[in-house]
């Protein structure tokens, strides 16, 4: 049984402008790949969960989507909206930086703050500065933009002080018992993360504006002991876009498809029999039936 006086358990939203690292830091602190991640900004839509259990506290991280900017429409008001709910309901939020950069879009960030909300600061990428000298003086000048509870380098991509930043936020989380079971990673399905895996490597494998004007549809999915078969649509806005995602001889589709399984396998240890296909849907990103049955609105 669980002494509740003992234990702490609560969400921790993460927050920062596009391309700080926030869902390769997720990542890093699940020590599993949950959330999809890209060199490519705004590349997140969905609020992801994902859950470290310790024996004194339970760590609920939400990764939130980056502001969306890159187009004007339904779609990216959805997305704004479900980043600023988050950062309303969760109990304390990790700011993520990129070491020595601190501009504009991160001010924007930090102004959606609530001023009653517990704030930590996580400065990613420490790894890319050779002369870690440097961040004294920025780590300063930061502590004197906002009274953050801490400020913690890290490094998402090496794991360099991640512990640390568990070991700063697990204070500030409320007293009460686990929210999740001991043994979960996320409160997402597999056909969800199976739809993002393969979302992803539409950023990888696609030209610069692309990826941003698509989705995936899980329209099958089965799982029969290791086995998994599922059926998939990635969603576009013109038959220009489909014959490019197809490629000559459907060799762009082939590869986009036998890397989102590969990564499915990892995920689910089993094996996966992944069929994909390419459907046209004219304006979905303005379709408030689209958005719905994606799971944007």
């Amino acid at each position: 049984m669980q002494e509740v006086a003992d234990h702490r358990a609560g969400t921790i939203a993460l927050v920062g402008r596009p391309n700080v690292g926030k869902s390769t830091l997720l990542n890093r602190l699940i020590g599993q790949k949950l959330s999809i991640t890209s060199p490519r900004p705004q590349t997140t839509r969905h609020r992801i969960v994902g859950i470290v259990s310790q024996p004194t506290a339970q760590f609920v991280f939400i990764d939130t989507p980056g502001l969306q900017s890159r187009h004007a429409g339904r779609l990216n008001r959805a997305l704004n909206q479900a980043a600023s709910d988050v950062v309303l309901s969760a109990d304390v939020i990790v700011v993520v930086l990129e070491a020595l950069r601190f501009g504009a879009e991160d001010r924007a960030v930090l102004a959606r703050v609530p001023p009653d909300r517990t704030v930590i600061l996580a400065i990613n990428k420490v790894d890319e500065i050779a002369d870690k000298a440097r961040l004294l003086p920025f780590i300063d000048e930061l502590s004197r933009v906002h009274p953050f509870a801490a400020i913690v380098p890290v490094s998402a991509r090496t794991g360099r002080q991640v512990p640390d930043l568990l070991g700063a936020i697990g204070p500030h989380l409320p007293a009460g018992a686990s929210l999740y079971a001991e043994d979960d990673l996320t409160d997402r399905s597999e056909r969800f993360l199976a739809a993002e895996f393969l979302r992803e490597k539409l950023f990888r494998l696609l030209g610069d504006e692309l990826p941003y004007a698509t989705a995936v549809e899980v329209e099958q999915f089965e799982a029969a002991g290791t086995l998994r078969r599922i059926g998939a649509s990635i969603i576009v806005d013109r038959p220009a876009q489909k014959a490019i995602i197809i490629g000559k001889g459907g060799e762009k589709l082939k590869t986009i498809a036998t890397q989102a399984r590969e990564d499915m396998e990892r995920l689910f240890d089993s094996r996966v029999y992944l069929e994909v296909w390419v459907r046209v849907r004219r304006g979905w990103m303005d379709d408030p039936r689209m958005l719905r049955s994606l799971g944007y609105e």
